[in-house]
């Protein structure tokens, strides 16, 4: 058996989700280092004369979407996308996911919500029993940052854990910054016993913009190791 590393389990996932291209298709396209080779293969269609529109999920990504020659669009002029693919900082075996390692929650969620199918791409390390191991990113406000950081920490405890809740930083020193404005709690859960009532206390409040939390939304996990690509859910 051929040893994959983790990049090369990436491409393919990435290589099985571009399978479910087809021509005049609107695609969503992800964040992150699992995303961006789906997105060079879409490129690779586009470049081989398939029409395809996009809307990108990240400044990030659309700068690699222009310069591969993809033509973009937004949620404005494109409201409703036949498909969405975008990796996952951890998901379970409910496809419940973690996203926002990369910082683009928001529009990542956003973009999964108005596709009719969203589909996650990964290696086999991103997959836990208990979400949580990975820190769960909180999209806050920055008025009132500290009043909803103790918020925000008071709900984590309904894990279990009193893990910290801390503001990432950038490399600069300064409050990492969404494309949005915004700053990001990072929850050091440890373990996130009841996911869907940590989404549900965290989006009710006040100063939380949006969590990584993605309950509902995948409707199958493209997962690729040494073994060959499993699929959780349906790809139908």
């Amino acid at each position: 058996m051929t040893v994959l590393s983790v990049d090369e389990a990436k491409r393919l996932a990435a290589a099985r989700a571009a399978e479910l291209i087809r021509p005049g298709m609107k695609l969503g396209l992800g964040t992150g280092s699992t995303a961006k080779h789906f997105v060079d293969l879409v490129g690779e269609k586009v470049k081989a004369g398939m029409d395809l529109i996009c809307v990108p999920t990240s400044e990030q990504t659309a700068a690699q979407a222009r310069a591969l020659g993809i033509r973009l669009s937004t949620l404005d002029e494109t409201p409703e996308l036949d498909l969405t693919v975008d990796g996952a900082d951890e998901f379970d075996t409910k496809m419940r996911l973690i996203k926002g390692g990369g910082g683009a929650l928001l529009r990542e969620k956003i973009v999964a919500a108005a596709s009719k199918k969203m589909i996650v791409i990964t290696d086999r390390s991103k997959q836990v029993e208990v979400l949580g191991k990975f820190p769960l990113p909180v999209e806050v406000v920055p008025f009132g940052l500290e009043a909803t950081r103790r918020r925000v920490e008071k709900i984590c405890r309904m894990t279990g854990t009193r893990g910290p809740v801390k503001l990432r930083m950038g490399a600069d020193g300064k409050p990492f910054l969404t494309d949005g404005g915004h700053y990001i709690l990072d929850c050091e859960c440890g373990m996130i016993s009841y996911p869907d009532a940590v989404a549900t206390a965290l989006a009710a409040t006040p100063g939380v913009v949006e969590h990584g939390l993605f309950i509902g939304l995948a409707k199958a996990v493209i997962v690729a190791d040494s073994a060959g690509v499993d699929i959780i859910g349906d790809l139908g």
